[in-house]
């Protein structure tokens, strides 16, 4: 059973955090942007495979496998496209509208890789 309806494939950065977060959330947070920017800055607990590695049909990491993904990158426009494979594949997605960009405006968290505050590249 999907949290999502099947023909909804955006949600807001407030439904992401309320479906991603916590030790017992029902999603995944699955970050599509490029190694630098997520280095920069993530949100915590993400998982992370740039959009280059699934569209070259990169398996998805063990922690996102079989479970429900909340698509990110920096604005919304590469986890549109994520969305879209990763359906292709069988894979319940739904992307963020605003990406990391729209997360960090809305006061949402943001690390970076040594754990310290991150910022959006």
């Amino acid at each position: 059973m999907s949290l999502f309806s099947r023909d909804k494939k955006r949600v807001t950065v407030e439904e992401a955090h309320q479906r991603t977060q916590g030790a017992h959330a029902p999603a995944v947070l699955l970050d599509v942007r490029e190694r630098g920017e997520w280095d920069a800055g993530r949100a915590p607990g993400a998982v992370h495979l740039p959009l280059s590695a699934l569209v070259a049909e990169a398996a998805l990491p063990q922690a996102a496998r079989g479970r429900m993904l909340v698509v990110i990158c920096r604005s919304g426009n590469r986890s549109q496209q994520a969305v879209e494979l990763l359906r292709a594949r069988g894979a319940d997605a739904v992307d963020v509208k605003g990406g990391m960009q729209q997360w960090a405006a809305a006061g949402y968290p943001v690390v970076g890789g040594s754990g310290n505050e991150g910022s959006v590249a």
